[in-house]
């Protein structure tokens, strides 16, 4: 069972910054893709960013250029870097991680559930943007 902790959530003004982090239990074959999704209560879950075991990344088209994931193999440590923060941000921001042999799902699929039980969850950081 992986566990995965996020810090660095906060409350901050609009064009602020913020950079979240996930510390992984264990660093695997169980962590092949990780990835950043947030939630609003009453909303779906959304993805943010995600990243694959060869460093390759991708992002929601409402944080690009924005955001930016990163991952510290030698840590087990997932970053997400929050520039040019929005109100719309605003939202519980969640660490995923799951064991893969092939390529990650597309985020969106993710999002969605598809890959069920197999996905490990942190607990979620809460990040406030404020205009």
């Amino acid at each position: 069972q992986v566990q995965l902790v996020e810090t660095g959530g906060g409350s901050v003004q609009a064009g602020g910054s913020l950079r979240l982090s996930c510390t992984a239990s264990e660093h695997t074959y169980k962590t092949t893709c990780m990835g950043w999704f947030r939630q609003v209560p009453g909303k779906e879950r959304e993805e943010v960013a995600g990243i694959e075991a060869d460093g390759s990344t991708s992002y929601a088209e409402l944080v690009k250029g924005r955001f930016t994931i990163s991952k510290d193999n030698a840590k087990n440590i997932l970053h997400l870097q929050m520039n040019s923060l929005e109100p719309d941000d605003t939202a519980m921001y969640y660490c995923a991680a799951v064991g893969v042999a092939g390529p990650c799902l597309p985020l969106p699929m993710w999002a969605r559930g598809m890959y069920g039980n197999k996905a490990y969850w942190g607990q979620g950081t809460q990040v406030t943007v404020s205009s």
